[in-house]
């Protein structure tokens, strides 16, 4: 799963590191001793859970099918101009930072507001008149680097206090 949706991310013009930078600059604000190589590895291990799979080839299937105008009526446009009400894209970004609790759902909606690096330029390019529409991933590349980054806090936390016992 992990191979198909690295893949997926690359055919859609996103990279692991891209995702892994967002997580380190989120956890590096909290522990100066973060590695990338974490966040990397953080990414790596969601992008091969199942859920995540479910949701990252459904995602950017349907952002394909909007480029190509494939849906009919109103949910067209309102997909193509990416409306601020319609939600259906965050909760999916919701669905996958959930898998670290309240705090990957928190770090998710800092990501959503703040739109730092590859999530910016997804939804820069996703805007209407360009041949893009990134409405879905934008949140799900979003909501991977909030899980990683949550999963690099836990991990550390969890190591820190082995070394306090």
């Amino acid at each position: 799963m992990q191979k198909i949706n690295t893949e997926k991310l690359l055919e859609r013009g996103v990279t692991i590191e891209e995702i892994a930078k967002i997580a380190y600059q989120q956890q590096y604000r909290y522990n100066k001793e973060i590695k990338m190589e974490d966040c990397i590895e953080s990414v790596e291990k969601i992008l091969s859970l199942r859920d995540i799979f479910h949701l990252l080839q459904l995602g950017a299937e349907i952002d394909r099918l909007t480029e190509e105008k494939a849906f009919k009526g109103p949910i067209q446009a309102i997909m193509e101009y990416d409306l601020g009400v319609f939600g259906v894209d965050e909760i999916f970004g919701l669905d996958i930072a959930r898998l670290y609790g309240a705090i990957g759902q928190t770090n998710f909606g800092d990501i959503d507001v703040n739109k730092p690096g590859v999530v910016a330029k997804l939804n820069e390019e996703g805007k209407m008149g360009s041949k893009h529409c990134h409405t879905f991933l934008d949140d799900i590349v979003g909501a991977i680097a909030a899980a990683a980054s949550t999963r690099v806090a836990q991990i550390w936390s969890e190591d820190e206090a082995i070394r306090n016992k």
